[in-house]
């Protein structure tokens, strides 16, 4: 049985964000990044247990080529992967974990 994701309200902002601010920097860049998100979205699917625990129940995925993590927690009970945030590598972790309260 598969996963499904949800997004919290504040991680869909900072990915539309961050895919705006890279296509503004250079064209097809942002696509760049948004498929470098999605790949690994694609991986936390399948495999979503193969992430190390980072702070209480909070998993975390790099982003290859971008300094982004893509964090996240598991609801086995509704197979459900919470995203909590894909937070830039160089703000303070104090936002970095949140609870997930998707859209």
């Amino acid at each position: 049985m598969s996963y499904t994701l949800a997004f919290n309200s504040k991680a869909e902002n900072e990915y539309i964000a961050a895919c705006m601010w890279y296509e503004e920097q250079a064209p097809g860049l942002g696509k760049r990044f948004e498929l470098e998100i999605e790949k690994q979205l694609q991986k936390i699917i399948s495999n979503p247990l193969a992430y190390h625990f980072s702070k209480g129940n909070f998993r975390e995925s790099l982003i290859y080529h971008f300094p982004f993590t893509i964090v996240f927690v598991i609801n086995e009970k509704d197979r459900t992967i919470y995203i909590s945030s894909i937070f830039h590598t160089s703000r303070n972790p104090k936002g970095k974990y949140r609870r997930n309260n998707p859209q």
